[in-house]
């Protein structure tokens, strides 16, 4: 890890210098004047805005983490309300996007019709793209935006796939956001009932194949959204369940789809709708548990049995300890996560009291040890400017060019968050590259990055080799070395 930090730092000022200098590979970092204060701020946030780490410090450390697990307790300010409000399409309901932005235009329609209708079928998703940065960068609720991105990547779904562009901010607004810090079963009812997830793992297609309607493209079983459900979702990969409980599982599921124009009479125009001729009714037998045939019901006993299940549990909690404290946690953290989980019947909020709380969390060797993932990278660089509003094409562009578009994860896995994944040369002089564009403006206003007000906002965060670097540099390039410098990799 050494030699790649100094590899960061040797890149980035031969960059930015065009001088090539050879810098001994980064020690400890130098003490930072408040390290407790600046480690809460950059595990529960993305990273100190100017004059944050003062604040902390005043209010203490405590107080800041148990004010950041009770959001609705920090006022939202007015401007970013104001800023929210032109998002008009994450108030509508599935059904309303769907009568409104639907991106398939008729069979008979003419060209210039179909790129009429696919240019208005944007909107939801540059809105949603939009209220996600501005709410991530401006909200003084912090850790609730970090949950949010937390556990929509756990229950990812991707934009590009047609109809789940035009339900994405829905699905975040409605299924994820409601319930970041509330109990893990009313999260996993949530996301299994939206459209967004429902089309983009083709449950909506999934049917009992002795059912009379199954034909076309609901001829049968369809095991996608089953096998996430069970392997991403709750149980993980290890769980202890086998392809008969995907099978099971699947068959539960039939008839659990989408009501696209809202003709089937479901209140709130959700999107969600029950067939129930398409259900497969017969008994079945789940991870060990003799489930009745029936309905809907079905469905819900299922969730239930995979919520309360001692795998998830531990899922959930090293997924936690993973994100929050280092790549490979201890197993003495993810145990007593595991059991808050459990006693608590999945209280997410309690489950991160736990966390915050733990000796672990505040190991010191884990200090600035997590490597961000270019959103967290992106986004603490952003805050550290001061910007609450920045150019959001350019910032969307940017995270393209680091590998990491805003819903776009193909795979329903999500994204790693791992240093493994994200720390590689090619990546680094993006990032580099990043940090020049940025000191220059060009993610805000255009106007050069001030690197005094800067260096005040990390406060005493440098290694002695980037204090040495920064000594000896031109004041027109120190904004772009600390932000492109290996402490603002990590966190």
């Amino acid at each position: 890890m050494l030699k790649l930090r100094s590899w960061i730092f040797l890149a980035i000022a031969a960059s930015l210098s065009g001088l090539l200098v050879f810098f001994h590979p980064p020690s400890a970092h130098s003490t930072p004047s408040n390290p407790k204060v600046l480690h809460a701020i950059e595990r529960l946030s993305y990273g100190p805005s100017p004059g944050e780490i003062d604040r902390v410090r005043q209010m203490g450390v405590e107080a800041y983490i148990q004010t950041q697990l009770d959001p609705n307790s920090i006022p939202v300010p007015t401007s970013l309300s104001r800023e929210l409000q032109q998002f008009d399409t994450l108030s509508l309901t599935p059904v309303e996007l769907f009568r409104q932005y639907n991106p398939n235009a008729g069979k008979d329609a003419s060209a210039e019709e179909k790129r009429r209708v696919r240019e208005r079928s944007r909107q939801p998703w540059q809105q949603a793209q939009n209220a996600r940065l501005l709410r991530a960068i401006a909200s003084p609720r912090q850790l609730e935006e970090v949950m949010v991105d937390f556990w929509f990547n756990h229950f990812n779904v991707s934009g590009d796939k047609n109809l789940t562009r035009i339900w994405i901010g829905s699905y975040e607004e409605d299924a994820i956001r409601p319930h970041v810090l509330g109990r893990f079963r009313d999260l996993l009812g949530a996301t299994a009932r939206h459209p967004a997830m429902l089309f983009y793992l083709d449950n909506w297609r999934n049917t009992d194949p002795n059912s009379p309607q199954a034909r076309g493209q609901f001829s049968g079983i369809n095991e996608n959204y089953a096998r996430e459900l069970m392997e991403l979702h709750t149980l993980g990969v290890d769980g202890g369940y086998t392809q008969d409980d995907v099978v099971v599982l699947a068959r539960i599921l039939t008839g659990w789809g989408i009501d696209r124009q809202g003709e089937r009479g479901n209140a709130n125009n959700t999107g969600f709708h029950f067939y129930a001729n398409r259900h497969d009714a017969s008994d079945k037998v789940l991870l060990g548990t003799r489930i009745p045939g029936g309905g809907i019901e079905e469905v819900e006993t299922a969730l239930d049995l995979l919520a309360k299940h001692p795998s998830t549990a531990h899922h959930i909690g090293y997924k936690l300890a993973q994100y929050f404290v280092t790549d490979d946690p201890p197993k003495s953290l993810v145990d007593r996560l595991q059991k808050r989980f459990t006693d608590t019947d999945g209280d997410i909020r309690a489950v991160l009291e736990s966390l915050f709380d733990s000796p672990e969390f505040w190991d010191d060797r884990y200090y600035g040890k997590k490597f961000k993932t270019p959103y967290q990278y992106l986004l603490s660089a952003v805050r550290a400017t001061g910007t609450e509003t920045p150019n959001f094409r350019r910032v969307l562009g940017s995270l393209q060019q680091l590998g990491m578009p805003l819903y776009r994860r193909s795979t329903p896995d999500g994204y790693p968050n791992t240093q493994e994944a994200w720390l590689n040369p090619d990546a680094t002089l993006r990032r580099i590259n990043l940090a020049v564009q940025i000191a220059r403006g060009r993610l805000t206003d255009d106007k050069p990055i001030d690197a005094d007000r800067l260096s005040q906002t990390f406060g005493n965060l440098w290694s002695d080799n980037t204090q040495q670097v920064l000594a000896n540099s031109a004041d027109n390039l120190k904004a772009g070395l600390m932000l492109g410098s290996p402490e603002m990799m990590y966190r």
